[in-house]
């Protein structure tokens, strides 16, 4: 059992391997189907265990990672910056192109990407739902936008991922800290309202 548990890979395929069996039980003992109302609830699951992942991280970075980092002695930083940040940082930018991906499928699969997107702007904005998804969909956008072209290029100069930055100079690499700092600070004061816009669409 400790064996088992001990492996992460076995983990997620088991975890996944039992979401499949539930699917399964929903389908042969409940009378379910495979229609389309099945798979658009399948993307909303994955877009929704992608945003798990992203916002997860997120907080881990904004409210463990940063905050605990001055009180860390010298001698075990490294520990942080060359081992443990670059690989949350991997599975942070991707759970964020992953959780727009699937976000915009599943707009699109249920046929109001263009009324979320303006806000359901052409009908006078009274389609409370498009109007507060859509506020979430934007803020999202700007979170993912802010991930992979603010965040990830300058924590790559901070932490010298992939041995590019050695030679950086040190005031570069404290812009490029507070740069990435702000953003993600953004994107934890952002993640606030577009979470409860995301879930309020389908609620209220």
């Amino acid at each position: 059992m400790a064996a088992f548990f001990g492996n992460l890979r076995n983990v997620v395929i088991a975890g996944f391997v039992l979401a499949i069996g539930v699917a399964a039980i929903y389908v042969g003992c409940l009378h379910g189907s495979l229609d389309q109302a099945f798979w658009l609830f399948i993307t909303r699951w994955l877009h929704v265990v992608a945003g798990v992942m992203w916002i997860g991280l997120l907080w881990y970075f904004n409210f463990v990672q940063v905050p605990t980092m001055p009180s860390v002695p010298a001698e075990l930083k490294p520990g942080v910056t060359k081992y443990i940040a670059p690989a949350a940082l991997f599975w942070f930018r991707w759970a964020a192109m992953a959780t727009i991906i699937l976000g915009l499928g599943l707009a699109s699969m249920n046929g109001y990407l263009v009324q979320a997107y303006t806000l359901d702007a052409m009908d006078g904005f009274t389609n409370t739902a498009f109007v507060l998804i859509g506020l979430g969909m934007w803020l999202g956008t700007i979170m993912w936008f802010n991930v992979w072209f603010v965040i990830w290029p300058n924590q790559q100069k901070i932490l010298n991922i992939g041995g590019k930055y050695s030679d950086l100079a040190q005031a570069e690499k404290d812009k490029a800290a507070k740069t990435a700092l702000i953003a993600s600070r953004f994107n934890t004061m952002a993640s606030i309202p577009m979470l409860f816009c995301m879930v309020a669409a389908s609620h209220i």
